[in-house]
């Protein structure tokens, strides 16, 4: 039993901020019920977001609703507030919050106070100050910007069947990725594939007359997977047709034209940017110490180093290695990692307020596997090296043992299985980024965003 009311406050909804949450539920039942324990939930969006699956929904192997967890479902003994921390204050034990009603409210950022911090905001894109990437690039890292890119990829081929101007034709073609990480890699796969598959219905729209272009600054992509399966998948996406270009930058892409370091210019509608994170802007809010890439110093206990009653995991924490032979060794900032150590964390919050003894985080890396499109794929787990089918096969059966919820396993399972006995859909749903921009056409008024713009684009 604990010996006092105790309020937990999570910050994040993501892999850490749920299944953190998740754990607390099951491991403090009894306290919840006698209200010994409050647990609250600060996220800006209302889901979880399962982003390994993001590709397959880009591709549309899967349901957008399928990739998303609900947290009010999942979470029902906790309070879920959805807005953002604005800024943390732990000496006083106080978080200052804005929320969908604060806007409305006029009242300002509310406080509120707790007695157990966890903070797991995640990351955000790393975005570089080059010329147009704001204006013209999409990132990758949610739900809304893998549909956004499906229904993009899709109208820019619709743009190339229509014209007659060659120049539009070859810049609504061409497709630049920025970045080849799991993220650059996989969301490049799944397009080009789907993309392949699409041009089929297309009288004068051939695979061979889209420009894929991966871009990669050092010298290798798919690290996690090893040497060997990267320079693999460097040659498998290379037979397809893929422009990969190593040690390479992109410089610009103003005026829709991506500038590369090594001189190459590219007229292009489609700029995907994947290069990176870094760690939320809500931890330089905070009074908690970090280290010199802005994440929270963190013990193998996950608890905010030098701090009490504070605690941190995934993305937004650097947590040590302690299965690693080198001393300084962090823990990468993964899925794999975060989902385990959401669970040592909340076992050590119901520890800690049961005066137990708290566990230590330990986890060896088992490996990693990336999909490079439908029944192509890379893996290297527990060393052994898996390519083509036999990859993807895992890549999916793993996926598929992670994702939460039996609810969500039973849906995805489905899909995979209607999706192996019909055709891909090749639906693009541009107007649903812009679902009043009809009607306002229609009530004499602009388009909210450009009276240039198709009201029924995406771009």
């Amino acid at each position: 039993m604990v010996k006092e009311r105790a309020r937990i406050l999570i910050v994040g909804g993501g892999y850490v901020g749920m299944y953190t949450a998740l754990r607390l539920q099951r491991k403090l039942k009894p306290e919840l019920k006698r209200g010994e324990v409050e647990i609250t939930v600060v996220t800006p969006d209302p889901y979880m977001t399962y982003q390994p699956f993001l590709p397959e929904a880009a591709a549309g192997s899967i349901s957008p609703r399928h990739v998303v967890v609900p947290l009010r479902r999942v979470l029902d003994q906790c309070r879920i507030v959805i807005g953002e921390a604005q800024s943390i204050d732990h000496a006083k034990r106080t978080a200052t919050l804005t929320t969908l009603a604060t806007e409305e409210e006029g009242a300002g950022a509310e406080q509120i106070t707790y007695d157990e911090l966890v903070l797991a905001p995640g990351s955000i894109s790393r975005a570089l100050p080059i010329p147009g990437l704001a204006d013209y690039a999409i990132g990758f890292k949610t739900v809304e910007e893998a549909i956004g890119l499906r229904n993009h990829v899709i109208e820019q081929m619709d743009i190339a069947s229509s014209t007659r101007d060659p120049a539009i034709r070859d810049a609504a073609l061409t497709f630049v990725f920025v970045g080849g990480g799991y993220a650059g890699v996989e969301a490049l796969g799944e397009l080009e594939d789907m993309a392949r598959y699409t041009a089929r219905y297309y009288h004068n729209v051939k695979p061979d007359d889209m420009k894929w272009i991966l871009v990669e600054a050092s010298d290798r992509i798919l690290p996690e997977v090893g040497e060997e399966m990267g320079k693999y998948t460097i040659t498998q996406l290379r037979r397809r047709n893929i422009d990969v270009r190593l040690e390479t930058r992109l410089e610009s892409c103003a005026d829709r034209v991506a500038v590369l370091s090594d001189g190459a210019r590219f007229p292009t509608r489609t700029v995907v940017w994947t290069a990176g994170v870094k760690p939320h802007p809500i931890l330089a809010a905070t009074d908690l110490p970090r280290n010199g890439r802005g994440r929270l110093k963190c013990t193998a206990e996950l608890t905010v180093e030098g701090v009490t009653h504070a605690w941190a995991a995934g993305d937004a924490a650097a947590v040590p290695d302690v299965t690693a032979g080198e001393p300084g060794k962090e823990t990468a900032p993964n899925a794999q990692h975060a989902v385990r150590q959401a669970k040592v964390l909340g076992d050590n919050i119901a520890h800690c307020l049961r005066d137990e003894p708290l566990e230590t985080y330990s986890h060896k890396y088992v490996g990693s596997v990336a999909s490079l499109g439908l029944h192509k794929g890379v893996a290297h787990v527990y060393g052994r090296k898996l390519r083509g089918y036999p990859a993807w096969f895992m890549h999916r059966v793993y996926h598929l043992s992670r994702v939460p919820t039996f609810n969500r396993k039973a849906r995805v399972l489905a899909e995979w299985t209607l999706a192996g006995l019909f055709k891909r859909e090749i639906v693009s749903l541009g107007s649903l980024e812009h679902p009043r921009a009809e009607f306002e056409l229609a009530a004499g008024g602009k388009h909210p965003l450009d009276p240039k713009l198709d009201p029924k684009g995406s771009s």
